[in-house]
């Protein structure tokens, strides 16, 4: 009894099929050999360098001793410190000013799609530029913000020499870099509110204030909540501004972070141990939060 064989039709269609999912599995290995190199092998090598100390080009596992390094220095809890202050102001600035502004814009009924080009145009500006031109304003001698207060006969300020200003001045520009973003998703959110609440608010006497609180606010409250979640996660991570702007440590390190200490752990002090036990403290606080932002992602998929 011979074995069966492919017609000519089915071979073709074997052949095509075959080659499909070549190149879709090709592709498939490619985007998981980038995690490999790129996300998941610095994680698992930051795990490891945790509990390890090189000298001399020897590595050697010194168990918790990088983690009690860090624990008793105390610009870790400075840092820590100058991390939630900075989470906290820019999210009363960073989160309510997006809304606010979105909520300004959703009553424009003319040149809206120019007003969301102005909006996200600074998010599309490369980060450097931005600074440097905060910079130029936060100049004590010249620079723009000091000259409008001069105009309102209020006095000068040391915005980036500061302890008192430091860190309000990176806010304000971290604030202004950033906000396009979640502006125009606010946005989206409430383009997607039913005309009619309004109108029955409207008719039920309501204001604006009280339209945006019993009505604008309940219909986003989910995208409010995966916003205000994102963002926590993004400003914990901050560096680039406090960097650039003030050097990282800012005077009396009143500008330190979290993501700042550990480059300079890892880049001043050559103390790849501490900055790699401080990262991983650091990770196991944003995967909390990303637990919670995945879980109401999932809710709003329901």
């Amino acid at each position: 009894m011979s074995a069966p064989t492919l017609s000519g039709t089915s071979r073709e269609e074997f052949t095509r099929a075959f080659k499909r999912n070549l190149s879709a599995h090709g592709f498939l290995i490619g985007a998981v050999l980038c995690f490999s190199f790129f996300s998941w092998y610095p994680m698992v090598r930051e795990f490891l360098l945790a509990f390890q100390k090189t000298e001399g080009g020897a590595v050697h596992w010194v168990g918790w001793d990088n983690f009690r390094y860090v624990f008793n220095d105390p610009a870790f809890w400075q840092a820590w410190r100058n991390t939630l202050l900075f989470s906290g102001l820019a999210l009363v600035l960073g989160f309510a000013v997006p809304f606010v502004v979105s909520i300004v814009l959703n009553e424009f009924r003319h040149a809206q799609g120019y007003l969301r080009l102005l909006v996200y145009l600074p998010v599309m500006m490369p980060p450097v530029a931005s600074i440097l031109l905060f910079k130029y304003f936060y100049d004590p001698g010249y620079g723009v913000f000091n000259r409008i207060l001069e105009f309102l006969h209020l006095p000068a300020q040391d915005w980036l020499q500061s302890t008192d200003t430091a860190m309000l001045s990176v806010v304000i520009a971290s604030t202004w870099m950033n906000m396009g973003g979640a502006t125009l998703i606010y946005l989206a959110a409430l383009q997607g509110v039913p005309g009619e609440l309004y109108e029955a608010a409207e008719l039920d006497g309501a204001g604006l204030l009280r339209k945006i609180w019993h009505v604008t606010i309940p219909q986003t409250k989910l995208i409010l909540s995966l916003m205000l979640l994102m963002q926590i996660i993004a400003t914990m991570q901050v560096f680039v501004e406090p960097f650039m702007l003030t050097g990282g440590a800012g005077p009396e390190g009143s500008t330190t972070t979290v993501v700042v200490l550990i480059y300079q752990y890892a880049f001043s002090f050559n103390q790849y141990g501490g900055a790699a036990a401080l990262g991983l403290c650091l990770l196991v606080l944003l995967a909390g939060f990303s637990a919670v932002y995945v879980r109401l992602s999932r809710d709003n998929e329901n």
